[in-house]
């Protein structure tokens, strides 16, 4: 089979590089993307490494672009993205790059330096200049004839000591000082002047009503001007200190009106030559801002790329001669021709005269595993290799997955409407893909939500399929093609009686059958819709279940035979095939034989009384007995033989659970005693039988037992025949959520539909419009919100458990390991971050 149903063929290779050849080269294969690369030098430190410095420099040119690109965020410059990806640079051209960036940084580091200072410098002339306002005031109060104010506190802040000795030496002076405080620093500042000066002090204060940027982190602080008045050196000291304590800014006002007068008038002048050069500067900042921006994301990409380089040249040996560079690496054997031309095209750009040497190897290492997949592909291998990478060679269950997936999915969430809006919202990513996958976002859910959208848009599609098939939207139905079943009843008896039925005996059913789907009028049925649905849905999801599960196990023969392992084939698939078919399939032929003989239509015993029960039966063929037919003279079997059949059936799933539990172990046993091998020599239980294991000089996917004692492997077949046989019957169980999921998602959308839309429905008039518009909204939000987000995520876990569970667990091993190719598109997508490939 081709590589879309299996990994690629891999190759462990050997190649020589010439030292001058060796960037290039290196250059040329992460474009391409195809060769992983093994560490040659496990034990040796990684700042013991040849090329380390280099590695210290690219970590250093990427340190001076992040502070570049943050200085650009911060000014909301936007960075030029062409979406291209330039070549990754000659060695020789880190050191134009390293000049460049340095050059920059120091100009942005001088211009912020300065800027800073400037709005310091403006921010100090600003508080005084308010500082000059306020106090002002304070100043005027006292010349318009309020001296009793200045004097009662010239009496509240003297003592009566000061006062008495005082009163011969004329009127005591008070000093003050002013300045600029946090305005939520003000109260708890007010209080501790009190306490510590024992209210010796008089303060005023005023708010200045625009906020100020604090030029450390350009944020916007509110202040208040305060002016202190006291008494004495020792006052004015203490006063100083608690200012200092609450880091409150302290500016000289003169007493003189025309001091403060002149010194505003200064001040004035001085923000305004402020504000030009202020101007100017961010000017500047802004020039060289908007000149790095447009280069920014090419220089990030270059700077990557040489660091993945020295990072992968990290990884080679040197020879003695200190002149060739030795590599190991896994590259699909398909494209080895490709990776031969990547590195004449790496020699040629370098001017090496000395050829690359690509020699393949011969291990017995399991290779990694490596899907092709595309932008349609990779979200369904995604979510395969999210339950496990697949073993080397081993059978890939995405293409499969990718039908199976939205169908069963859509099995459970059949609706039109529903389906309809999933589907345009996964056709709306679709169509829009190269602008959204542009817009690169650290939202989690919406690159879930974009990294589906195929997935997406495939659910909602199937799901609108199913929808027309169970007639279903919006819990509504479609009256297409016209119902097959007529009243037979008077319009004043449809009226009077709640509970009427049609009988398919009569002419009530016209004898054919819907063209496309349920018959419409089982959506006004309200006595027997849930009962008739249920038979209907419950059946399909065993039909669905069983055909998916033998699927399963039938993919698990292309493993058997892939890799040569008769034992398994002969002891494992045949007895699992066919435990699965003469019980399961079996019961699912039974669903299809009732289906197709019994009919109310039909004769005596076939009629629909007569029809005996499917589980029933079941039951009755494991237990070996009869059960009472469902009427009198019917009969409890629905072909001739029946009973024969059913006993057969049995004894062969019987027999079946023996040769899987002892089969293969007792022929392991068998061939070592023959071969005298005890164990072990190192010889695989195929190799042993006489068997050799496929795929080239690799492992793979084929089972070894080399070192393992017989007791073991017993105790391994034990686990692997309880968990299939038991298994067996609780995946047939488990695919009832089929059934369940659907019967829940129907009937919720039923009760939106009764409990919200038809109440605004059944409302007249201009009122009614208004009240319809404003529950339609609401029916809406519900009916996204509800019924496609929440209950669509419930029916994808329940798609996701059954293909993990149910259907993987009959083939699928995913005992493998990924295939990390060196690759320049991915080490960007991820943001620069280099791994080490072991």
């Amino acid at each position: 089979m081709g590589s879309l149903f299996r990994s690629e063929e891999m190759a462990l290779c050997q190649l020589f590089l010439q030292s001058e050849a060796a960037y290039a080269c290196v250059s040329e294969l992460g474009e391409l993307g195809l060769v992983q690369f093994r560490d040659l030098n496990p034990d040796v430190n990684a700042f013991q490494r040849k090329f380390v410095n280099e590695v210290r420099r690219c970590d250093e040119m990427e340190r001076k672009l992040r502070y570049l690109e943050k200085e650009i965020k911060k000014d909301g410059i936007p960075m030029l993205d062409t979406g291209e990806s330039p070549e990754a640079p000659q060695p020789r051209e880190m050191i134009d790059l390293e000049a460049t960036f340095e050059k920059l940084e120091n100009e942005l580091r001088e211009v912020n330096q300065n800027a800073e200072a400037l709005k310091r410098n403006f921010l100090e002339l600003t508080e005084l200049k308010h500082i000059l306002r306020k106090t002002q005031v304070f100043f005027d109060e006292q010349e318009g004839g309020l001296n009793h104010t200045t004097e009662s506190m010239t009496r509240a802040l003297i003592t009566d000591e000061v006062r008495t000795a005082g009163a011969s030496m004329g009127p005591v002076q008070l000093g003050f000082v002013a300045g600029v405080i946090s305005r939520e620093k003000l109260p708890a500042f007010e209080r501790m002047l009190w306490r510590a000066c024992r209210g010796n002090v008089f303060l005023r204060q005023a708010m200045i009503e625009s906020p100020l940027e604090d030029p450390t982190n350009g944020d916007q602080v509110y202040k208040s001007v305060f002016i202190i008045f006291f008494q004495g050196d020792q006052l004015k000291t203490r006063v100083k200190k608690i200012c200092e304590g609450f880091r409150a800014t302290l500016y000289p006002c003169p007493e003189a009106p025309a001091d403060r007068r002149e010194m505003a008038m200064g001040v004035m002048t001085r923000i305004e030559d402020l504000n030009t050069v202020l101007g100017q500067t961010q000017d500047h900042r802004h020039r060289v801002l908007v000149a790095a921006a447009k280069n920014l994301k090419n220089w990030f990409v270059k700077v990557r790329k040489i660091k993945a380089i020295y990072h992968t040249l990290n990884l080679f040996n040197l020879d003695v001669t200190q002149k060739c560079l030795i590599a190991e690496c896994w590259v699909p054997l398909l494209d080895i021709e490709t990776i031969q031309l990547a590195l004449r095209r790496g020699t040629e750009r370098s001017g090496s005269s000395v050829p690359p040497i690509l020699n393949r190897m011969q291990t017995f290492e399991n290779p990694p595993t490596y899907n092709r997949t595309n932008k349609f592909t990779k979200a369904f291998q995604a979510l395969i290799d999210a339950y496990g990478v697949a073993s080397y060679r081993e059978m890939n269950p995405a293409p499969y997955t990718i039908i199976t997936f939205p169908f069963l999915f859509a099995v459970m969430f059949g609706d039109l409407g529903h389906g309809a809006i999933m589907a345009l919202f996964g056709l709306w990513m679709i169509r829009k893909e190269k602008g959204l996958a542009a817009q690169k976002t650290d939202n989690e859910i919406w690159n879930i939500f974009f990294g589906g959208r195929y997935i997406i848009f495939l659910m909602g599609v199937f799901s609108m399929y199913t929808g027309l098939i169970y007639n279903d939207i919006f819990s509504k139905s479609l009256n297409i093609f016209g119902s097959h079943w007529h009243l037979s009843y008077n319009k004043s008896t449809v009226w009077n009686n709640n509970y009427l039925q049609l009988s398919p005996a009569t002419s009530d059913y016209e004898g054919t059958p819907y063209p496309f789907g349920m018959d419409p009028i089982w959506q006004i049925a309200s006595s027997n819709k849930i009962v008739f649905q249920n038979a209907y849905k419950m059946k399909i999801s065993i039909i669905f279940g069983v055909l998916h599960m033998i699927f399963g196990v039938i993919m698990s023969w292309h493993n058997h035979t892939y890799f040569r392992n008769r034992l398994s084939l002969l002891y494992e698939f045949i007895p699992q095939l066919l435990f699965l078919v003469v019980l399961f399939f079996y019961l699912v032929l039974l669903m299809f034989i009732k289906w197709n003989r019994y009919a109310a239509t039909n004769e005596f015993p076939m009629t629909e009384a007569c029809a005996p029960s499917i589980l029933i039966t079941f039951i009755d063929m494991v237990l070996f007995k009869n059960s009472k037919a469902p009427g009198k003279d019917c009969n409890i079997y629905m072909f001739a033989g029946q009973s024969f059949f059913q006993t057969i059936f049995v004894l062969i799933a019987l027999a079946c659970i023996p040769v899987m539990l002892l089969g293969k172990p007792i022929k392991i046993m068998q061939a070592r005693k023959l071969a005298n091998v005890q164990p072990i020599t190192g010889a695989s239980d195929a190799e042993v039988g006489g068997m050799s294991n496929g795929g080239g000089s690799h492992g793979g996917g084929g089972e070894h037992h080399d070192e393992e004692e017989m007791s073991e492997i017993f105790i391994h077949q034990g686990i692997h025949t309880i968990e299939y046989v038991l298994g067996s019957v609780s995946h047939t169980a488990s695919y009832l959520r089929l059934w369940a999921l659907s019967l829940a998602h129907a009937q919720l959308a039923e009760v939106l539909w009764s409990m919200v839309l038809s109440l605004g429905l059944n409302k007249e008039g201009w009122l009614g419009g208004i009240f319809l518009t404003v529950v339609f909204a609401f029916w809406a939000v519900l009916t996204v919100g509800i019924l496609v987000l929440m209950e669509g995520l419930s029916a994808f876990l329940h798609t996701l458990r059954l293909h993990w569970v149910e259907f993987q667990s009959k083939f699928y091993m995913g005992h493998g390991y990924a295939f990390q190719p060196f690759s320049f598109d991915t080490i960007i997508e991820n943001g620069g971050a280099v791994t080490e490939t072991e």
